[in-house]
Formats: structure tokens, C-alpha cells, sequence
């Protein structure tokens, strides 16, 4: 059985809007090294609950995105960053 096929129509054409083109805030602004002792500027990159925020929500490359959570990794491991919290920012 073949059933007759239908053109599917609008009564507005469906519109998107284009997207923001992400780019890596390391390489655009050259730095190399993470610090992992400044826990504001560590901030950016987690979330409410202290989770870390994947590459693409902030739009690390990957060379710097793990360089961002080895950073994260060490300041929680010394207290500069929690591992779980309620609302953090």
C-alpha cells in the first residue's frame, strides 16, 4: 500500500535565527598557562552546583578545556573551589 504524499505547509515560514559563532577565549586572548590558585576566574567555567561546564556550553577547545579542569581539579583538592554546592554562584 502506498499512501499519497502530502507536502506539509506553514502559515508562517518557520524561521531560526542564526547562532553566535563560539570561539576558544584562550586562544583569542593568548594565554597559555591556567591558573589554578584563582578560584573568581575558575568560577566561569562550573556551574550552580559546582559541576563543570562541558566544551560545548563555554567554548573551550579541547586542549584548554582540559586544561580548565585540571585547574578546577586542583584548586577543590585544596580547598579553593567546592566539589558540591547549593547555589554557588
Amino acid at each position: 500500500m502506498s499512501q499519497p504524499t502530502q507536502n506539509i505547509r506553514f502559515l508562517a515560514p518557520v524561521e531560526s535565527e542564526p547562532r553566535k559563532r563560539m570561539y576558544c577565549r584562550f586562544k583569542k586572548l593568548g594565554i597559555t598557562y591556567i591558573d589554578y590558585k584563582d578560584g573568581a576566574f575558575l568560577l566561569r567555567f562550573i556551574n550552580e552546583q559546582g559541576k563543570i561546564l562541558p566544551r560545548r556550553l563555554n567554548g573551550n577547545s579541547l586542549k584548554y578545556q582540559k586544561k580548565v579542569s585540571q585547574a578546577i581539579k586542583r584548586a577543590r583538592h585544596l580547598a579553593i573551589l567546592p566539589y558540591v554546592a547549593d547555589l554557588l554562584k
